[in-house]
């Protein structure tokens, strides 16, 4: 039906009124349908007809006209749009600029001396750096000479250019001196240059697909145990139920535990965790809390003197535990505790880091386990994060964390016994230490060595998924690069010291199997391998030489399908997929570094940073947590008066912490950096050759790694 804008007319019907109302105004055409001839009395039929008659030409005008508001109407929204836009820009403009002004660089960064005392190794540093430079300026140069090509008619198809260079190989010399140029540039990709990088190629799709099978695996057997509704149980309910019913003078299992707070200048939350394992729920007699303190800074030292000294006057059984020389790092540290004489009169002892608030129930949803089961070793808790929701880097990193506790953890718990020690909120049977060593400072990874070492003896773990225990993620990109160069450079290092042992142990050919391909190979070397391979160098190259090429099903359908999966423990997280795939790629720089560190023994990887704490781990539970126990103390204490030296202590740490916030200093990524503007430049060419999936994978790929070179991801300076 053709639109009528009869109504715009002077003349109006005197039928049934029409109100239009426009409150969409992208609507493109108006169109309204006019009073039908049946409600009309017959004067008005006729006046209608003769309008019609005489009113074609005004009536086009009309429509003129309104298409032409209508237009304008498009333009003004487009405007706005692209004022928006152009608004948008220049403020991300301006946080360069101020970023890049007042930023530092990462070789600057690692010039300081670090947690550990130890100074990353500037010569490889530098040289990985210029590795990727020189590619950078060569895809930058080829970027222009493809351009040229391209207008002087060249077509950049590979079947194309290779009939092409047939041709030019038939008329040598007719064509002009940048054809000649150019044809052989294309003889030299054709024979030299493809053949090894599409056999590259092929060798990381490979890889990928073996390393997508695992996590397929992983997640099949994580939703069997969902759907059989398996998780441990231990073997005397009766007991437990007791325990559970606070009758301590049941028969219950309350063994001699012993609980250690490792912690090195951690001033943020030294009081929360000290404060939650004081109130965890076990018979005093039978518990004993060592705060293991190896910080260098003198005032954290009296403050967490004091505050143990708090909680003694209260009642815990606490001590305060400060090592004069102080090696090994956290391994040194718990190795130094474990020497202590009063240990032997313990069975069982459980870790939790600085950040860790375990709930009082802790030990007795952990320890019963190990009851009437001589060959457990250890009982792992998952973490749950108070801080997950903070910024999108804490949502990225839940999303990995999510799946590493709910799939890998549990699968490898239920059908291998088997997964490596998370270092904190666990229970380990103290003999289990004794028969494997204890722990040693041979590596970063103090506390996936001890695991490899007790699974090698014989020893079984079990996880539990559903006990938690909270603690706090990094929110600086700074803090997380740190944590995970040390871990995946630290497992790297006990696979080199550890390969011996393996093949050595009196185990099965499947747990060797398992520990040397799954566990140490698939998961620690292959994963960050190809991801830094495939996506960052393979991929932009063969933008660059078109005849090596990478299948869509590679670059977007298969990532697509693990990120998916990967996202499933955390639904969410659902909004994140996106991130979340561009985030894990950009990792691949860090993780790959470490993994080259700690494959060939370079100084970064013997470098220890502690993780830096910001102190949000459960405010409102402390303040909680005081209310609670704040009638107790007036009981105890009668009418005692509010401590004033404390609460003003309390402030003035705020105060420093607020302080510090203010002094910290935004951190530019060279590496990352320049991996962004080499995807950007293949980008640039993969139009040229008129790839679309390839082309926006690049485009995104290179914007999030121009975000995180800029630290524009996760905590931001005020």
């Amino acid at each position: 039906m053709a639109p009528s804008f009869d109504w715009w007319s002077n003349d109006s019907n005197k039928g049934t009124p029409v109100v239009v109302k426009m409150e969409n105004p992208n609507w493109s055409m108006l169109e309204i349908e006019p009073t039908s001839e049946d409600d009309m009395l017959p004067g008005e039929q006729n006046h209608h007809h003769h309008r019609r008659r005489t009113g074609d030409k005004k009536g086009r005008g009309k429509n003129a006209k309104q298409l032409t508001w209508v237009l304008l109407l498009k333009a003004h929204k487009a405007a706005g749009c692209l004022t928006s836009l152009a608004s948008a820009t220049f403020n991300f403009v301006g946080a360069i600029q101020r970023r890049v002004a007042s930023g530092r660089t990462d070789s600057d960064s690692s010039n300081e001396i670090g947690g550990g005392g130890i100074i990353e190794n500037q010569t490889v540093r530098k040289r990985f750096y210029f590795f990727i430079k020189v590619f950078l300026w060569l895809s930058v140069v080829l970027l222009g000479f493809e351009i040229a090509a391209y207008f002087k008619g060249w077509h950049l198809g590979s079947p194309q250019l290779q009939l092409e260079y047939l041709m030019l190989n038939g008329s040598y010399g007719v064509k002009g001196l940048f054809d000649s140029i150019y044809s052989g540039w294309v003889f030299v990709r054709v024979q030299y240059l493809a053949p090894p990088l599409q056999f590259l190629a092929n060798f990381c799709i490979v890889l990928f697909l073996i390393q997508s099978l695992d996590r397929l695996i992983l997640c099949l057997g994580c939703f069997w145990i969902k759907i059989k509704r398996i998780k441990p149980v231990p073997k005397q309910t009766t007991r437990i139920k007791d325990v559970e019913s606070g009758d301590i003078s049941s028969e219950g299992y309350f063994p001699m535990v012993l609980i250690q707070i490792p912690m090195c200048n951690e001033k943020e939350v030294y009081q929360q965790s000290i404060s939650a394992v004081c109130h965890i729920d076990w018979p005093k007699e039978k518990m004993l809390i060592q705060v293991l303190d190896d910080s260098d800074d003198t005032a954290t030292q009296l403050l967490i003197k004091e505050e143990v000294y708090k909680w003694q006057q209260q009642g815990a059984n606490i001590v305060y535990r400060h090592r004069v020389l102080r090696d090994g790092y956290k391994a040194g540290n718990l190795k130094s505790a474990m020497n202590c004489s009063y240990v032997k009169n313990y069975e069982f002892v459980t870790i939790f880091d600085a950040d860790f608030q375990p709930t009082p129930d802790f030990l007795k949803l952990t320890v019963p386990h190990f009851q009437d089961n001589d060959e457990i070793g250890l009982v792992q808790a998952r973490w749950s994060f108070v801080n997950k929701d903070e910024n999108l880097l804490t949502r990225l990193q839940n999303i990995n964390l999510a799946f590493h506790f709910e799939v890998e953890q549990q699968v490898n718990g239920h059908f291998l016994n088997f997964f490596g020690f998370n270092g904190t909120a666990g229970v380990w049977r103290i003999k289990a230490l004794e028969d494997v060593g204890g722990w040693m400072e041979r590596t970063t990874v103090e506390d996936m060595d001890i695991a490899v070492r007790a699974h090698l003896h014989g020893w079984k773990f079990i996880f539990l998924n559903d006990v938690e225990c909270q603690c706090e993620i990094p929110e600086s990109y700074e803090a997380y690069r740190k944590q995970q160069h040390r871990w995946h450079s630290g497992p790297m290092q006990l696979f080199r010291l550890c390969f011996p042992d393996i093949i050595k142990a009196k185990i099965s050919l499947w747990k060797k199997s398992n520990l040397i391909f799954l566990f140490f190979l698939l998961r620690k070397l292959i994963l960050p391998f190809y991801s830094f391979t495939l996506f960052c160098i393979i991929l932009p190259m063969t933008m660059f030489i078109p005849e090596a090429e990478l299948p869509s099903w590679v670059v977007c359908y298969i990532p697509a399908t693990m990120s998916f999966l990967n996202i499933l423990p955390a639904p969410k997280s659902f909004p994140f997929i996106v991130p979340y795939l561009l985030f894990e790629n950009t990792m691949s720089v860090t993780k790959f570094n470490a993994m080259i560190s700690g494959l060939f023994q370079l100084a970064s990887a013997h470098e220890w940073v502690v993780t830096k704490k910001s102190g949000r781990s459960s405010e409102g539970d402390l303040l909680a947590l005081l209310e609670k126990e704040a009638p107790k103390q007036n009981q105890q204490r009668g009418n005692s008066v509010p401590n004033l030296d404390a609460l003003g202590k309390e402030e003035t740490r705020k105060q420093e912490q607020k302080e510090a916030k203010k002094k910290k200093h935004n951190r530019i990524y060279t590496k990352e950096l320049a991996l962004a503007f080499l995807l950007l430049t293949a980008a640039a060419r993969s139009l040229l050759s008129a790839q679309g999936i390839h082309f926006y994978f690049l485009l995104f790929q290179g914007i999030a790694f121009l975000l995180v070179g800029l630290d524009l991801i996760g905590e931001q300076v005020e």
